[in-house]
């Protein structure tokens, strides 16, 4: 199966990209998804070695680096009615790419993080977005 990319957004007030740094491994399990849509990317599609785009929800709105899946769907630790996976870090940016500058990108126009409404803690990311943003965070 070809890999896949997804962006999985989360508040830095509750673990941001600086805990995924500072855990054993830079490693998480990536839990507490309570939304049916992105459980099920989570149980039925996501896949180890998949692409992650780590998004920085709240103020800060930015992808801050990208990281792998490492296990893929497995019971969530708190309740065993939805589903969780672990990541970890493939690379931090050297400047975070914002949720302002991706609306400026031509080629981001279709994300599902720009359309309007979306709201899911977990989406899926084209190839071709994936190298897109992965550009802007390297500085290239």
């Amino acid at each position: 199966m070809p890999r896949r990319y997804w962006l999985m957004k989360s508040d830095p007030e509750t673990f941001g990209w600086d805990d995924l740094l500072a855990s054993p491994g830079r490693r998480t399990t990536w839990d507490g998804v309570r939304n049916y849509q992105a459980r099920n990317y989570l149980r039925d599609e996501v896949q180890r070695g998949d692409g992650v785009l780590f998004y920085h929800s709240g103020e800060e709105k930015a992808v801050r680096g990208t990281c792998r899946v490492t296990r893929p769907g497995f019971p969530d630790p708190a309740d065993a009615a939805w589903t969780a996976v672990e990541i970890a870090i493939d690379r931090a940016f050297r400047r975070p790419v914002t949720l302002a500058a991706m609306r400026e990108i031509d080629e981001l126009q279709e994300m599902a993080l720009l359309r309007k409404g979306s709201r899911l803690s977990v989406q899926p990311v084209s190839p071709a977005e994936w190298a897109v943003v992965v550009k802007q965070g390297q500085g290239r």
